[in-house]
């Protein structure tokens, strides 16, 4: 099931999803729904970090290199 709703924007905004949508041959409405998709999935990802840290700080994995080094 789809639901449609209704947002204002910049006029500069709407320009920007406009030239997207014409580089990239895809619908308006394709480029908003993939940035919202794309939004959505950094705000899960951000919740879930937050989440984890405290864990992953406890067992000694400050920074990117210790995670690649845990896997090996």
């Amino acid at each position: 099931m789809s639901t449609m709703i209704t947002i204002r924007l910049s006029d500069d905004l709407r320009a920007e999803l406009e030239k997207i949508s014409k580089i990239e041959d895809k619908p308006l409405s394709d480029v908003v729904r993939e940035s919202l998709r794309r939004y959505v999935a950094i705000q899960q990802f951000r919740r879930l970090r937050r989440k984890a840290l405290p864990f992953a700080e406890s067992q000694g994995l400050l920074t990117d290199d210790d995670i690649f080094e845990s896997l090996e």
